[in-house]
């Protein structure tokens, strides 16, 4: 037990951990602390470039097998199903009607990638390997989701609209568009790339991370502030435990694939975030009515914090047991 508690510790004692914590308790407190405006956008456009193009370079070098297309298919699957299970745990766990809750749920099957690339630096740190295609897995896992809320939306009686600018705008998604090309060109570029990139992408890619989960400390810590009254007691227990069961599906299915212990936790991490970029751009379109005072809170305030601070250290834990 004193080394499970150690390791955990450890874990949350990780310098980009505290700095999220940092922006969470000075937003909560009411610090006038702030990022410089536009510093978000070009941190998180450097670490989707960076996290891809090494995904991308290792893949190359590891090399294409049928692992590689099992976990893709094992990524999609629970990005496709877990929305199911959300919206049955708030409809149990909470009085939202069928259309948020159907928005809601779309949100908890697509993926953070600041949760993953934040758990990648966490694998770093510790000196744990683990599979360069795990990026890709991120990519597959972004789409199937939206297609999860909008057949609950659907069953329900709640009709969607534009259904072609919804395509075009997942598939013209800034984030996708970067992350996949930056992967596409690691894997053609492969070691040589790497080494080309290292002393910018390798080198400074934790500080930066650092000052990116500062930023989104504060903005999770303020969206809290504005958006409390939505948190009734039941919400507030879903964002918390739709994670867990959710990191324990990943679990079964990265162990199923015959990850590595690394590859095994990423994947966990995938299922357990949720999505407050693209599912969020997705549902305005599609499901207008929704109210995004509820989804973003629950995805952005709640879960987000969650796995930052408590859940990746222990989705770590068990992925090493």
């Amino acid at each position: 037990m004193d080394a499970i508690l150690s390791m955990l510790a450890g874990n949350l004692l990780a310098p980009t951990i505290l700095f999220f914590l940092l922006g969470l308790i000075a937003a909560v407190t009411r610090s006038d602390l702030s990022m410089p405006e536009g510093a978000a956008k070009i941190m998180s456009i450097y670490l989707l470039f960076a996290i891809g193009f090494k995904g991308g370079a290792n893949l190359i070098s590891n090399g294409l097998t049928w692992q590689t297309f099992a976990t893709l298919g094992a990524g999609a699957a629970l990005s496709f199903v877990i929305p199911f299970i959300a919206f049955f745990l708030l409809k149990l766990m909470t009085r939202l009607d069928d259309l948020n809750a159907a928005a809601v749920a779309g949100h908890y099957g697509s993926i953070s990638i600041v949760t993953f690339v934040t758990a990648t630096s966490l694998l770093e740190l510790n000196g744990m390997e683990f599979e360069g295609y795990m990026v890709a897995v991120a990519a597959v896992m972004e789409v199937p989701a939206i297609l999860s809320a909008l057949w609950i939306a659907g069953s329900k009686g709640n009709a969607t609209q534009s259904r072609k600018k919804l395509v075009r705008d997942i598939v013209g998604n800034g984030s996708i568009v970067l992350l996949v090309g930056s992967f596409i060109i690691g894997a053609i570029t492969g070691k040589e790339g790497l080494q080309d990139l290292d002393p910018f992408i390798v080198v400074p890619f934790t500080g930066i991370l650092c000052l990116f989960l500062l930023d989104m400390g504060l903005s999770a810590g303020r969206s809290i502030l504005e958006n409390r009254h939505y948190l009734t007691p039941g919400l507030f227990g879903f964002g918390c435990l739709m994670p867990l069961i959710a990191a324990l599906l990943g679990f079964g299915m990265g162990s199923l694939v015959g990850l590595s212990d690394g590859g095994v936790f990423l994947l966990m991490v995938l299922a357990a975030s949720a999505s407050y970029i693209a599912v969020p751009a997705a549902m305005k379109i599609a499901l207008p009515q929704a109210q995004s005072g509820i989804y973003l809170t629950m995805s952005l305030g709640v879960t987000f914090p969650f796995n930052i601070a408590i859940g990746i250290p222990l989705y770590l834990w068990i992925a090493t047991l």
